[in-house]
C-alpha cells in the first residue's frame, strides 16, 4: 500500500514539474507520459487542484504559476467582506421581481444574493451551485432549478458537457454572476476554464445580466475571460470604479450601482 502510494506521490511530481515546463497538459498526454489510466490521470489532476498546485481546464489542466493569484475557496472566501458581499447582495435583491426567473452562479455575493432571497415569494432560481440550490431547499416561494455537472470543490459550482446540455434548454430573464476579476481590457474573467464556458452559456440564454462584486476584484484579469464589458447590463459593487471604468460603461450605456 505505503509503496503504490510513493509510487503515486512521485508521479504527480513528475507531472507537476511537467506543468511548470510546459504550462499545460491534457489527459491523453497524462496518459502518454507516466504510463497511467485515464482514471489514475483524472484522480492525479484533482489531488493537485485540491493542494492548489494547478488550475483543471477541459480535457486536462494548467499549472497554476501561470495566473497572477490563486483562486481562493469558497470557505475562505466566505471569511473576507462579509459585510461589504451582503449589501452588494441587498442591492442585487431589489432588482428581482415577483415572477422573475433568474439565475445565481457560483460565488460568496451570489451565495448571499440567495440568503436574501428566502423569504420572497413566486420566484423561480436557476442555479449550477450545489451550497445555493441547498440554501434555498426550504424556502416554499421558490422554485429551484439545478443545473446538472461535474461539481469544481472550490466553488462548489456544476460545470461541463451535462451542464451546457441543460443550460441550452433554458429562458432566463435575470443572471446575476459573481466574478474573479473585472478589468476593462480583459472583461469579467474566472480561474476556471469550464466555469467560464458555463457562464457564457448561461449569458447567451439570459435576457440580462448583472455581474456582482466587491472592490477587490477591480483592476484584475483572472486567467480565463468570460465576456467583455460590453456583453453586462450592470455591475453592482461596493466602491467607486477608477475613472476609466466608469467611463467605458457610460460609454457602453451599462449600469452601475455602488453601494
Amino acid at each position: 500500500m505505503s509503496e503504490n502510494l510513493s509510487k503515486g506521490e512521485l508521479r504527480r511530481q513528475q507531472l507537476l514539474q511537467w506543468l511548470k515546463q510546459h504550462g499545460r497538459i491534457s489527459i491523453a498526454e497524462i496518459i502518454e507520459n507516466f504510463d497511467c489510466s485515464e482514471a489514475t490521470a483524472r484522480r492525479d489532476l484533482d489531488l493537485l487542484e485540491r493542494k492548489g498546485a494547478l488550475i483543471r481546464t477541459i480535457g486536462g489542466a494548467r499549472y497554476e504559476g501561470t495566473s497572477p493569484v490563486r483562486e481562493i475557496p469558497f470557505h475562505e472566501k466566505k471569511q473576507l467582506l462579509w459585510l461589504e458581499k451582503e449589501a452588494i447582495a441587498k442591492r442585487a435583491v431589489e432588482y428581482i421581481e415577483e415572477g422573475d426567473s433568474i439565475c445565481l452562479t457560483g460565488g460568496t455575493t451570489t451565495y448571499l444574493i440567495a440568503k436574501q432571497l428566502k423569504m420572497r415569494q413566486g420566484i423561480t432560481v436557476v442555479t449550477n451551485a450545489v451550497n445555493i440550490a441547498m440554501e434555498l431547499s426550504d424556502s416554499e416561494g421558490i422554485q429551484v432549478v439545478v443545473i446538472g455537472g461535474v461539481m469544481r470543490n472550490n466553488s462548489f459550482e456544476l460545470c461541463g458537457p451535462l451542464a451546457e446540455r441543460t443550460i441550452e434548454h433554458l429562458n432566463i430573464e435575470k443572471l446575476f454572476m459573481g466574478i474573479d476579476g473585472f478589468s476593462v481590457t480583459k472583461g469579467i474573467t474566472t480561474y476556471s476554464e469550464l466555469e467560464a464556458e458555463t457562464a457564457r452559456m448561461l449569458m447567451r440564454q439570459a435576457s440580462s445580466t448583472y455581474a456582482v462584486f466587491d472592490h477587490t476584484k477591480v483592476g484584475k484579469a483572472s486567467l480565463f475571460t468570460v465576456a467583455g464589458l460590453e456583453e453586462l447590463t450592470m455591475c453592482i459593487t461596493d466602491k467607486p470604479l477608477p475613472e476609466d471604468a466608469t467611463a467605458e460603461l457610460t460609454r457602453l450605456q451599462i449600469g452601475l450601482s455602488i453601494v
